[in-house]
């Protein structure tokens, strides 16, 4: 893959981040904006750019204080698509598919509802705050990190240092064939996330859940197309998501599990990932 790398500032001088910005394909293919989750990068998305990239504009980007990328940019849901939405428009790009993964794709669903120029929006492997079944999951003893993870100071101390272990917890526990996650890409995430800014943005993702869980009550109708993706080995069967997205205000929605893949989709089985999204666009695209 043939990888453009760029740093763009986002947002006002006083609140806004610098954006590390990853490209692939063609300036004039139809664009293909990436949201990766915790605790990854834009590196989640590499095996899918590869793909993707005779076909589609592709740009993954480092979330604000990750990796490459400085903030602050805001910590909520809102806030961070504030940002994706002034990299959207630096940009000049249109007809946008937005594909967001785990948090990112809470970020994603914000941007979904809050801004109307996405052509569609593509939301993989996470419930979405206040969104049935949100509820359920919050309390599943499976997903305990949640509670963890919103305590002030009490993870960054647990985790700093520790953060290759940590995270190493999650893809063996999580994904239906760990090896498919490398070695090599673990230590970059761990390396993403060692410095006590990086470690404390991802928490801070979690934190915000209680506000994200007030953003997410609006249930207006919209009818940009949405996307649902899970994988066939993560947790949690599609009806009860396709039902709390209809109740939601999802008026165009579509659903599909991604075969062979667990929690880690993007990484575990990019070429159906890939499938599944531009496929999607493309039909989405003929129809509007």
């Amino acid at each position: 893959m043939e990888e453009r790398h760029a740093h763009l500032s986002v947002g006002s001088a006083a609140d806004g981040a610098s954006i590390h910005l990853v490209e692939a394909g063609p300036i004039d293919a139809p664009p293909v904006v990436l949201l990766h989750g915790w605790p990854e990068t834009w590196l989640a998305w590499r095996p899918l750019m590869t793909l993707a990239e005779r076909q589609a504009r592709v740009l993954a980007l480092d979330l604000p204080e990750v990796g490459e990328s400085t903030g602050p940019a805001g910590k909520t849901k809102r806030d961070l698509a504030r940002t994706v939405h002034d990299l959207v428009t630096r940009l000049g790009l249109r007809d946008v598919t937005l594909v967001g993964h785990d948090v990112g794709g809470m970020i994603a669903y914000a941007y979904w509802r809050m801004f109307g120029d996405l052509g569609r929006a593509v939301i993989m492997d996470v419930a979405v705050p206040g969104v049935d079944p949100w509820t359920e999951v919050e309390r599943n003893p499976r997903i305990w990190h949640f509670g963890l993870h919103q305590v002030p100071r009490l993870p960054e101390e647990l985790v700093r240092g520790r953060q290759r272990a940590y995270f190493d917890f999650f893809y063996d526990a999580l994904a239906a064939d760990p090896t498919r996650i490398t070695p090599e890409t673990r230590q970059a995430y761990a390396d993403a996330y060692a410095s006590d800014a990086a470690l404390a943005a991802g928490f801070a993702w979690y934190r915000s859940f209680p506000d994200d869980v007030q953003d997410n009550a609006d249930t207006a109708p919209v009818r940009t197309p949405l996307l649902y993706l899970r994988g066939d080995h993560d947790p949690g069967g599609l009806d009860a998501y396709a039902a709390g997205l209809r109740s939601a205000g999802a008026t165009e929605l579509d659903c599909a599990l991604i075969p062979d893949a667990g929690h880690f989709a993007p990484e575990e089985a990019p070429a159906a990932v890939w499938a599944a999204v531009s496929q999607y666009a493309e039909r989405t695209r003929r129809s509007s």
